[in-house]
């Protein structure tokens, strides 16, 4: 099967060979918000350019999503405003700025995509989460459209009879 695991059998497989077998899948970030201010309409996945203090720093779940979005130019993908900062800030390049834009790596059916979801009225581009795929650092994002204050509204009532619901079946 690749790994020198006999899958055939009903064997119990160790952790070990598990993790060999599977990615390794960590949540980094997410941004919460985004699912209380948006609907979301697709969503897709893209790898995103970053320096290794970078990298460090969100392995380190160090950063925040909130307030960024993602925009179109020409045949690229960038994710603007999002704030993740240096590692060690005491060993940062001079003049490194944590809310600079990153490049997000994207195929080209999917940039095009992007760019016509951009292009109609009321539609944004949001990154959702950030997360470790094996060994690399992925972003989910978004096409998305706003949610109204009425919306809003009817999400927290939804959360909140649910909430009530949860309490009384736990009560009896």
């Amino acid at each position: 099967m690749g790994f020198g695991v006999n899958v055939s059998r009903n064997m119990p497989i160790s952790e070990e060979k598990k993790a060999k077998i599977c990615y390794y899948v960590r949540m980094l970030l997410n941004n919460a918000k985004a699912h209380f201010n948006y609907e979301f309409l697709d969503k897709l996945t893209a790898g995103v350019e970053l320096l290794g203090l970078e990298v460090k720093s969100l392995r380190e779940k160090l950063g925040s999503l909130e307030g960024s979005y993602v925009i179109v130019r020409g045949n690229e993908a960038f994710m603007m405003n999002s704030y993740i900062p240096a590692y060690q800030p005491k060993n940062a390049p001079r003049g490194y700025d944590e809310r600079r834009n990153r490049k997000l790596l994207l195929t080209k059916k999917e940039l095009h995509d992007l760019s016509a979801a951009e292009a109609k009225k009321g539609l944004t581009i949001v990154p959702i989460s950030v997360y470790n795929k094996g060994r690399k650092i992925k972003v989910e994002i978004a096409i998305a459209r706003g949610k109204k204050k009425f919306d809003k509204r009817e999400t927290i009532k939804k959360r909140e009879t649910e909430r009530d619901i949860r309490r009384e079946l736990k009560g009896h």
